[in-house]
C-alpha cells in the first residue's frame, strides 16, 4: 500500500508557470543552536527558493552561539532576502525549540509559517511544492522526513531507515488519515495555530508538531504531504546520534499514544515474521524457518522498491550495501523500542526531560534560561 502511494503522491512535477491570484507571503522560522559543517550550505538553500514573497526568521537562544556569526555572514551575502535573527527567545513551557522561535513567531508579517529544522537543506521549488498543496481547506502541509545522500555506513543506515521502515509508516499513516505529523519541515496556516492558542498552547509539549495538528485537524482542517520530502542534511552522521533520536521518538509515541506504540513490533520485519512464520507452522503444518526466510525475503525486495521511489530513482550505494544497512536496521529495531520502553526519560541536547502520560514533559535540573 505504502509502494503504491508512494509512486503516486511523491516527486510530483511542481508547476512554475504564473497563478491566477499570487502566491500568499511565507514567514520561515529557522531555530537553530549550535553548527555543524553542513550548516552554512543549508541555510543558503533558503536564499534561493523560487519563491516571490517570503521572509527568513532565524531564532539562536544564546548571543554567543557560533550560529549567530553564520547567519549575519548569510544576510549579508544576500541583502536582496528579507531575513532577520532573532537572538534569545521567550520562555513559554518546557519545549526549548518553541521558546526559541517565540519572539520570531509573533513578529511573523505573512499567512503562511514554515518552521524549517536547521538541519533541513531545499530545493529551489520546495516552497512552491508546498504552498500549491495548501488549498483551501488545508491547514498543515508537512514534508515526509528523508535525507541527504553521503558517505558511510551511518549514511547508509539513515537513508536506509527513512526511505524504508519510516516511508512505509508515514505514506501508510497519511493514506489512512492517521496522524503522522513530524515537525522538521511543516508549514501551517497562522489563523489555524492562532484558533489553537498559537506555539505557546503546545510548549509544554516535546511533540509539540503532533499535538499541533491533531488540535488544527479536530477543528476541521486538514492536512497533506507535499510530494517532496523533507532532506535532512546533518553535518555530523553516526550510528549512535541515529539510534538515540529512534529512541527518543519512541518514547515520545509510548507517552502519547501507549496502546498505538504497543503494536509496534508487528509493523516490524524480523517480530512479525517469527510471529506469522510459528502461527503457520501451528495452523497449516508450514515450516517455520522456509516461511521466515522467504518473509524476510519478499520483505527486503519489498524495502528495495520502496527506497527507490522515495529516492526517485536508484540509491547512492551498491545492493550489498543496502543488504547491510537493511539487516542492521530491521534487526535493531525491537531493541531501539525496547530500550525506549525502559527508560521514561528523554535526553535532548543538553536537556533530559520526563514525560507524563498523553505527551506533557518535565524538564529535569532545568536551566535558567530566556
Amino acid at each position: 500500500m505504502a509502494y503504491c502511494y508512494s509512486k503516486w503522491k511523491l516527486h510530483g512535477t511542481v508547476d512554475r508557470s504564473p497563478p491566477e491570484q499570487p502566491y500568499p507571503g511565507v514567514s520561515i522560522l529557522k531555530p537553530l543552536t549550535g553548527v555543524d559543517p553542513n550548516l552554512f550550505s543549508n541555510l543558503e538553500t533558503f536564499f534561493t527558493l523560487d519563491y516571490p514573497t517570503y521572509e527568513l526568521l532565524f531564532c539562536v537562544e544564546n548571543e554567543h552561539d557560533p550560529a549567530v556569526m553564520l547567519v549575519n555572514s548569510l544576510i549579508h551575502k544576500h541583502p536582496h532576502i528579507e531575513a532577520r535573527l532573532f537572538v534569545g527567545g521567550q520562555r513559554v513551557g518546557v519545549n526549548p525549540k518553541i521558546n526559541n522561535m517565540q519572539p520570531a513567531y509573533l513578529a511573523a508579517k505573512y499567512p503562511l509559517i514554515l518552521i524549517s529544522d536547521a538541519g533541513i537543506r531545499m530545493r529551489d521549488d520546495t516552497l512552491l511544492d508546498m504552498v500549491q498543496h495548501m488549498t483551501e481547506e488545508v491547514a498543515i502541509v508537512h514534508q515526509m522526513p528523508f535525507v541527504c545522500d553521503a558517505e558511510g555506513f551511518a549514511s547508509v543506515y539513515e537513508k536506509v531507515y527513512f526511505g524504508t521502515a519510516q516511508a512505509r509508516m508515514y505514506l501508510s499513516a497519511d493514506f489512512l488519515g492517521i496522524n503522522c505529523h513530524v515537525g522538521m519541515s511543516s508549514m501551517v496556516r497562522r489563523c489555524a495555530l492562532e484558533e489553537a492558542g498559537g506555539l505557546r498552547a503546545f510548549a509544554d509539549y516535546l511533540a509539540e508538531d503532533y499535538f499541533i495538528a491533531k488540535d488544527i485537524v479536530s477543528r476541521g482542517w486538514k492536512m497533506r504531504v507535499s510530494s517532496l520530502p523533507a532532506l535532512q542534511n546533518s553535518g555530523t552522521r553516526s550510528v549512535g546520534a541515529l539510534q538515540a533520536r529512534l529512541r527518543r521518538w519512541a518514547r515520545l509515541r509510548i507517552a502519547m499514544i501507549p496502546t498505538t506504540a504497543m503494536l509496534e513490533p508487528l509493523s516490524e520485519c524480523m517480530p512479525l515474521g517469527a510471529g506469522a512464520a510459528w502461527a503457520a507452522g501451528q495452523l497449516f503444518g508450514a515450516e517455520p524457518l522456509p516461511f521466515f526466510l522467504v518473509h524476510v525475503l519478499v520483505w527486503f525486495l519489498s524495502d528495495w522498491l520502496m527506497l527507490r521511489s522515495v529516492q526517485n530513482g536508484s540509491p547512492p550505494f551498491t545492493k550489498v550495501q543496502f543488504l547491510l544497512g537493511w539487516v542492521w536496521s530491521e534487526c535493531c529495531a525491537p531493541f531501539v523500542l525496547a530500550a525506549a520502553l525502559l527508560s521514561p526519560e528523554i535526553s535532548w541536547r543538553t536537556r533530559t526531560y520526563r514525560l507524563e502520560w498523553g505527551g506533557r514533559a518535565h524538564e529535569l535540573n532545568p536551566k535558567l534560561k530566556f
